[in-house]
């Protein structure tokens, strides 16, 4: 059934846990933080753990029920951890490897394709129930930052009770990716129907994958991105497809709240690490891609390069930013180990086709008012699997993909590539939550020919810092969200929440976001905080006035002014009225406090608490 609201996110206690883990560690003879030779089994640290298909079900059963004891409920803490799977079959028929994933993990397989890693069992994440000594109130809303990818689940759910064998349950939110499955035996639920309601889950992405049967249940947003589908069930209030083998048809919009894209303009699939019939670790870097369609490894190898181990420096979290720039002048790439990184100076980007890929929410926090990774004007940088923390210190900016030239956003001496553009993949930020934070801007991308495929930029609504909302006004500063100036840049996946200004400017021409996902700030203490000039309240999403060409497809603005419920936001999306600016398929929706009084450009119904948790659509902006 349709839910109305993720409401207010409760601020939980952390529960401490130790566990000892048996699994066989990966580790070569190289020191930490060197570069691995060529050939070597690399030394990733003591956050990951490499699985053998040899090893005994009993035995990786063990370590990661631990593992989820631990991370469960550690929402705001410090533990990070990648648990990879060489290739092979684990769990049988009889004994079924089922396997439960808490915050700030990892799960993925080592081989080149999916199919080279099946799991006889489960992967998956349930509701967290907050009342009645974990019995009630029940929901997903706060299941972040966890990952899994590169591999098969042959469903098996045996051993467990009527409900929890009837599917692989998915109940998440937001920072939470699906990437390169394939599920057969069993269908795949992104609810937790199981437990005791509100049952509401909040969002999210899945890309590359094949899939059976899906429930979409409670989720409020989703987008399924260049995959296969057997079949798609209920929807909320923004439901994405884009470049999705049997996706639903979205003629009925916006009841089902479908949003189809036959192909997906331009797209490249995450970097990946996997061991080779030798036993050798490499990294595949997916080629970008234009309109495309279901999954990459349908018929053997996902195009692109492939990069030995030997060519990245594997980071540790005690690593400082001078130690990792000095090894990326040398020409390596990065391997960011799992951990947190306090980062005090720019982790610069300077050389074409760089690859960073983070392992197991790898996490860089800015301190004094760093900005955490600067990327030059140069084209075919992918960063990957990235968190970046904003520091007690206001920080300009906490990513920058290039510089800003007036208007010439790429320079002349590093000209953008169309056919290979610098691609963020499942790179997240936060300001507040864990600890306090502060920064103008979490991402600025200046240069043109970006892909920005699945984000979160999250100015925190809740953490362990024991603000009140007004206290967090004032101090967990967050100007903007994304601010994107260069041409010809796509998102896939833009979720943008609880800025104080513009939540999303896009200031670049010939630019694409296909889903966005925008909740405006809950503190504002009045209506005098949320103005902009003479207008109340700054919009969701921003169209620079200059542009002549953008398209938007299947965007949700949402409101929820819990600390004054009498403010309001005069428009939810506000773009110039150019023909060359289309919004296809837009809301708002109001969450019980605040109001929007029009969805875009002074068009559309008020979303006020006459309508709560019924969205205000349009099909189209202008109208079609």
């Amino acid at each position: 059934m349709p839910q109305p609201s993720r409401g207010r996110r409760p601020r939980i206690g952390l529960v401490l846990m130790t566990a000892v883990l048996t699994a066989s560690l990966s580790a070569g003879t190289s020191p930490a933080g060197a570069a691995s030779p060529p050939h070597a089994t690399p030394n990733l640290g003591q956050n990951v753990t490499v699985f053998d298909p040899g090893m005994p079900v009993a035995d990786i059963q063990a370590v990661l029920d631990a593992a989820h004891a631990a991370q469960v409920d550690d929402e705001m803490g410090v533990n990070r951890h990648a648990y990879l799977f060489k290739p092979g079959t684990y769990g049988t028929a009889e004994q079924p490897l089922q396997i439960k994933v808490g915050y700030y993990t990892e799960i993925a397989g080592l081989g080149a394709s999916p199919t080279d890693v099946v799991i006889n069992g489960k992967v998956e994440v349930y509701n967290r129930c907050l009342a009645d000594g974990g019995t009630g109130n029940c929901l997903a809303l706060v299941n972040f930052w966890r990952t899994l990818s590169n591999l098969s689940i042959n469903v098996n759910a045996a051993g467990q009770d009527g409900c929890r064998s009837s599917a692989n349950f998915w109940a998440v939110s937001q920072a939470v990716s699906l990437r390169r499955l394939d599920v057969t035996g069993g269908t795949l639920s992104l609810m937790d129907y199981c437990t005791a309601g509100p049952q509401y889950a909040s969002g999210g992405f899945i890309a590359d994958s094949r899939l059976p049967a899906v429930t979409n249940g409670s989720q409020q947003q989703w987008l399924t991105r260049d995959s296969e589908v057997a079949g798609w069930s209920n929807g909320v209030w923004n439901q994405v497809f884009s470049g999705v083998v049997g996706a639903p048809d979205e003629a009925g919009f916006p009841n089902p709240p479908y949003t189809t894209l036959d192909t997906t303009p331009l797209s490249r699939e995450k970097p990946y690490l996997y061991v080779d019939a030798r036993g050798r670790y490499n990294v595949r870097v997916p080629a970008a891609r234009k309109n495309t369609r279901g999954v990459s490894w349908a018929t053997g190898l996902t195009p692109g390069r492939t990069l030995p181990i030997s060519d990245f420096y594997v980071a540790r979290p005690s690593d400082s930013a001078q130690d990792i720039n000095r090894q990326l002048a040398r020409g390596k790439n990065l391997l960011l180990t799992p951990g947190v990184y306090d980062i005090a100076r720019s982790i610069e980007i300077r050389r074409p086709d760089t690859v960073v890929l983070g392992l197991g929410h790898a996490t860089l926090t800015a301190s004094r008012g760093s900005t955490p990774i600067d990327v030059a004007d140069v084209p075919g940088v992918v960063i990957a699997g990235v968190t970046i923390d904003a520091g007690p210190r206001k920080s300009p900016v906490l990513l920058r993909v290039g510089a800003r030239h007036g208007n010439r956003h790429s320079s002349p001496a590093n000209p953008a590539n169309p056919a290979n553009p610098t691609t963020l993949s499942d790179v997240y930020f936060r300001v507040g939550g864990p600890h306090a934070g502060s920064t103008d801007v979490a991402l600025e991308v200046n240069s043109d020919h970006v892909l920005i495929d699945h984000t979160w930029v999250w100015r925190a609504d809740h953490g362990v810092e024991g603000f009140t909302d007004t206290q967090r006004w004032n101090t967990n500063l967050g100007r903007n969200g994304a601010v994107v100036n260069g041409d010809h840049v796509t998102a896939t996946g833009l979720f943008v929440e609880h800025f104080q200004q513009y939540n999303t400017i896009w200031n670049g021409d010939d630019g694409t976001t296909i889903l966005y996902q925008n909740e405006l700030p809950y503190d504002p203490p009045t209506q005098a905080d949320w103005m902009n000039g003479a207008v109340e309240g700054w919009a969701g999403y921003k169209v620079g006035d200059r542009v002549r060409r953008h398209r938007l497809y299947g965007a949700g603005v949402y409101v929820f002014n819990q600390n004054n419920p009498q403010i309001h936001t005069e428009n939810g999306f506000e773009v110039p009225n150019r023909p060359g600016v289309r919004l296809h398929h837009i809301m708002t929706v109001n969450l019980s406090a605040g109001i929007i009084d029009h969805v875009v450009n002074g068009e559309g119904e008020a979303a006020d608490t006459t309508k709560v948790g019924a969205p205000v659509y349009l099909t189209g902006y202008p109208a079609p």
